[in-house]
């Protein structure tokens, strides 16, 4: 499956430019009721990475 999907944004090269603008972003929190980390984590088009990063709770 996940190469059927490269292949498709590597055709069309208006996809390929567009699809390097977004970046994975994890980050740890910590469960206010156990203390165990959760992770929450995004496709965020790299603008807004700070934004997503602030507002994660």
């Amino acid at each position: 499956m996940a190469k059927a999907a490269k292949t498709a944004i590597k055709k069309d090269p208006k996809l390929a430019a567009e699809a390097k603008n977004y970046t994975k972003v994890i980050k740890a929190v910590r469960s206010p009721k156990t203390g165990a980390y959760t992770f929450k984590e995004g496709m965020v088009h790299k603008d807004k990475v700070k934004d997503f990063l602030a507002n994660v709770k």
